[in-house]
């Protein structure tokens, strides 16, 4: 049985395949799709055939699982067939990921991308008629993103449901759950004796950063005196340690720890639990957004310290985590990600 939203592709899909390729809607067929072969249904259109694959949504976690069926869809099927992606509207994250793959793609609100022999048509720039369309699975919540962390602390090693349970600290049939859907994205997989690991870690850290808020956890800003970034993360990490606050460094300070690259103003830190105006006062910090170089984080879920460890004697939280976190951040992030990345975080599989 058709979901709701492979009816809606099914009603709208002959008159914008028609128009793309610029023959009558009444040259359209639809026919019945092969499941085996990952594909919805077929669309004859003039000379052309087309495999269509929909997704409600062209988040990573959704799109994943189709690019791969879809590409085995090419493999098996010939050069007379075209596998075409359909969704709402594509992101820009996900034009960027079929664009690597090679997979064609088509959106309800008008934009397109296929390349084929013969065929090359693209449009983009129109507005998305969808923005409430879809909601893939959670798998990135606060809570259920422990597992993720897990699997990305370690991203070669295997695990049992059990083990991941007692790793991230959540009952046997939560992690069920996660890990059900983790699998229905083909973002881990089962080995022959029932273990887990990722499929891909980078495929698998691009969606949770796609899906990643850093704004969603309890943010502090203000003003700590210090001549330079350097001086006030050091400062700040002897006060909380002289008080024994559970603390770990993250953002552009983190970076900084692991790679020494891009010279910082911000330093932002998490805090296990809401600090006491006599931790305010023990750091001389004064609230205030504007000009802030100190950002304190309570977080919205305790998982963030998966992973912590020292550096230079100051607790920084796991690459994962900063990464993630950069995103959230201003001054040079792009740069300072990109070379957490590089440096602690490269798993393609081909390097």
């Amino acid at each position: 049985m058709r979901n709701s939203f492979e009816k809606h592709v099914i009603s709208e899909i002959p008159g914008i395949l028609a128009r793309l390729v610029e023959v009558p809607e009444n040259q359209v067929r639809i026919l019945e799709g092969q499941k085996d072969r990952g594909t919805d249904f077929v669309v004859d259109v003039g000379e052309y055939k087309f495999f269509v694959e929909c997704k409600s949504s062209s988040t990573r976690a959704l799109l994943h699982p189709a690019v791969v069926q879809l590409k085995e869809t090419r493999e098996t099927s010939g050069q007379d067939v075209i596998p075409l992606l359909v969704v709402p509207y594509m992101g820009e994250t996900g034009r960027q990921f079929c664009d690597r793959h090679g997979i064609a793609w088509v959106d309800l609100s008008g934009n397109a991308h296929i390349k084929a022999p013969g065929l090359l048509i693209h449009i983009e720039g129109r507005p998305n008629r969808f923005k409430k369309a879809g909601r893939p699975p959670n798998v990135f919540a606060p809570k259920s993103s422990r597992i993720v962390r897990q699997f990305l602390i370690e991203p070669y090693r295997s695990f049992t449901q059990r083990e991941l349970s007692q790793a991230t600290g959540l009952d046997e049939g939560y992690t069920s759950r996660i890990i059900r859907r983790l699998e229905q994205s083909r973002l881990i997989v089962r080995e022959d004796q029932g273990s887990l690991r990722p499929d891909d870690p980078d495929q698998l850290l691009d969606a949770w950063h796609e899906a990643y808020d850093f704004s969603k956890h309890h943010i502090i800003k203000g003003h700590i005196a210090a001549r330079s970034g350097d001086e006030l993360l050091h400062r700040i990490a002897a006060i909380l340690h002289q008080n024994g606050i559970t603390y770990a460094f993250t953002g552009l300070a983190g970076a900084w720890l692991y790679t020494h690259f891009a010279i910082f103003r911000i330093a932002t830190f998490y805090l296990k639990e809401p600090p006491t105006e006599k931790i305010l006062g023990a750091l001389h910090f004064r609230k205030d957004e504007a000009g802030a170089n100190t950002w304190l984080v309570v977080p919205n879920d305790e998982g963030v310290f998966q992973g912590a460890a020292e550096r230079e004697g100051i607790a920084c939280v796991h690459p994962v985590q900063i990464y993630l976190d950069l995103k959230g951040h201003p001054e040079r992030s792009k740069e300072a990600a990109s070379r957490l990345r590089q440096e602690y975080l490269s798993w393609r599989q081909d390097a």
